[in-house]
C-alpha cells in the first residue's frame, strides 16, 4: 500500500524526485526511507513504476525496454540535476528476491555498499536492459540464484521441500 499511495499523491508527494507520468513507461524516484538525504556518501533513491502488473524481475519482457530504459536515463538525469552525483557514480539495480513485490529500481552511490547491493540479489539495470534486447523472455527462461536468511519464511519453505 505505501508504494500505491506514493504512485497516487496520497503519502510522500513532497519528496518526489522526479515523475515521468506515463501509465505505461513512467515511474516516480525518491529517496529510500533509509538515506536519510544529508549527505552523498550513502545516497539512496527508488524508482517506483507506475504500471502495477509488474511484480519482479520474473516479469519483465522485452515490451518493457522502454520503461526501463526511461528509468536509466531520466533516474540519472534527475539524480545529476539535483545531487550533483553524475551517473558514472551510481549504482543502478534491481534485486531478485524483491522487498516487495511492485517493480522497483534502486539508485546507490557507486561507494555505498547499500543492502542488497551484492552480486547475490542485485541484477544491475544496464544488464537487464541488454538481456532483455538479446531475449525478450530471457528472465522467465533464466536460473536466478539468490541468497536467502536461516530467518525468512522462503527459506523455511525451501528446507520443507528438501531444497536446501
Amino acid at each position: 500500500q505505501w508504494v500505491y499511495n506514493i504512485l497516487e499523491k496520497k503519502a510522500e508527494a513532497d519528496r518526489i524526485i522526479h515523475e515521468n507520468p506515463d501509465p505505461c513507461n513512467g515511474f516516480v524516484l525518491v529517496p529510500d526511507l533509509k538515506w536519510n538525504q544529508n549527505q552523498l556518501d550513502d545516497l539512496y533513491l527508488v524508482a517506483l513504476i507506475h504500471p502495477r502488473e509488474v511484480k519482479s524481475l520474473r516479469d519483465l519482457t522485452a515490451e518493457h525496454l522502454p520503461l526501463l530504459r526511461n528509468i536509466f536515463q531520466e533516474g540519472k538525469e534527475a539524480i545529476a540535476k539535483r545531487f550533483g552525483v553524475p551517473g558514472s557514480q551510481l549504482r543502478i539495480y534491481l534485486h531478485y528476491q524483491p522487498s516487495y513485490y511492485h517493480l522497483h529500481v534502486h539508485f546507490t552511490a557507486l561507494g555505498y555498499d547499500a543492502p542488497g547491493s551484492s552480486v547475490e540479489r542485485a541484477h544491475l539495470l544496464a544488464d537487464v536492459i541488454d538481456n532483455l534486447a538479446m531475449d525478450s523472455t530471457y528472465y522467465q527462461k533464466r536460473a536466478l540464484t539468490f541468497a536467502l536468511r536461516a530467518d525468512e519464511l522462503l527459506f523455511k519453505k525451501f528446507q520443507e521441500a528438501g531444497r536446501v
